[in-house]
């Protein structure tokens, strides 16, 4: 493969979104979002034909245009999503790439006095402007959502909580069971503060900002920690409350018990009736991941089993949980085989 030569035989359309729902966002991000839309071949040629859409989001730290990156001898993914509709080897349908990168690193796709509205972003400007644009097949039967690491956690909650939106998902290694995922970076963040930071975190976001990121090994932990709890336990005045003591990493109950209301292996039972009317569950992860998430997806999976869900796809196969982007687009054919009815 000439890793210069890419003409994709389907047609992608860039675009912005001014948004009301990021507007004085208390990060201070931009309000107005990238948006890459992919239409498949044969979307010109018949101009009554309608889609399903499948909405794609990144991993933590992941902004638009890292989707055009291409490792060595590999295809990127918006490239591989292409071949599958250009062989013929799926159903066609829209792909959607969202923004919803934050300073800290992400937004876990959730609405939050730490980071901003992005859920409201993605499911209440996002979605309609697509519908508005764009021959979808405007129902959530007909829209589905995917994603990897925080996009797979985006990629399995936002459908439990607007099952109006979305009537099936993909997740690849997605952020769940969080005792094994976040839990045990925990001491690791306590030590790095006091080693290297005097017991700060605002003197590590003053370093981290001041030089190449991740160009010490601590600062994965660090930024990961204050990321999601910026997400899952900022108090409405804009407080991060960190769901342990930084000098002992010893865990303060009140604040886990938040954490551990956004996983979405617990959502699960709260949410049953809105994962039940889905249409499509695509779970894998690589069994050799380096935050246990394929247990977090063998989790997710027995707790829809409990809810009577058993019709999903579920694989855990041989990889860590780095340059899995060939699996994406085995969870987009499965999404666009069951929502094109």
């Amino acid at each position: 493969m000439d890793p210069w030569s890419f003409e994709p035989r389907g047609r992608f359309e860039e675009a912005e979104i001014e948004s009301n729902a990021l507007e004085g966002n208390p990060l201070g991000d931009p309000s107005t979002r990238p948006l890459r839309v992919y239409l498949p071949p044969g979307y010109d040629d018949d101009s009554e034909r309608r889609y399903p859409s499948i909405y794609v989001i990144q991993g933590l730290t992941g902004q638009l245009d890292m989707w055009r990156n291409r490792a060595p001898f590999r295809k990127n993914f918006p490239e591989l999503a292409d071949d599958l509709f250009a062989a013929g080897g799926s159903p066609p349908a829209i792909l959607v790439y969202v923004d919803c990168w934050t300073s800290l690193g992400g937004s876990q796709f959730l609405d939050s006095p730490g980071t901003g509205r992005y859920h409201t972003y993605l499911c209440d400007e996002v979605v309609p402007w697509v519908d508005e644009r764009y021959r979808t097949m405007p129902a959530p039967e007909n829209r589905g959502i995917a994603g990897k690491s925080s996009g797979g956690y985006g990629a399995m909650v936002t459908p439990m909580l607007r099952p109006d939106v979305f009537g099936g998902l993909a997740t690849h290694a997605g952020d769940a069971l969080f005792e094994a995922c976040y839990l045990p970076e925990m001491p690791v963040v306590a030590r790095a503060l006091r080693d290297e930071y005097e017991g700060s975190y605002d003197r590590f976001w003053e370093d981290f900002r001041s030089r190449p990121a991740f160009s010490k090994d601590s600062d994965h932990v660090l930024l990961n920690q204050w990321c999601m709890a910026a997400c899952y336990s900022t108090d409405e005045d804009g407080t991060v409350r960190l769901p342990f003591d930084p000098a002992t990493a010893e865990l303060v109950p009140e604040v886990w018990e938040r954490w551990l209301a956004w996983d979405p292996v617990r959502m699960v039972a709260t949410h049953a009736d809105a994962v039940r009317s889905l249409k499509a569950i695509y779970i894998d992860a690589g069994k050799k991941d380096e935050w246990f998430l394929d247990l977090g997806a063998e989790a997710f999976r027995r707790a829809l089993e409990e809810i009577g869900v058993t019709d999903v796809y579920f694989e855990l196969f041989d990889a860590t949980h780095m340059a899995i982007e060939y699996r994406y687009p085995l969870g987009v054919k499965y999404l666009a085989e069951r929502l094109s009815g």
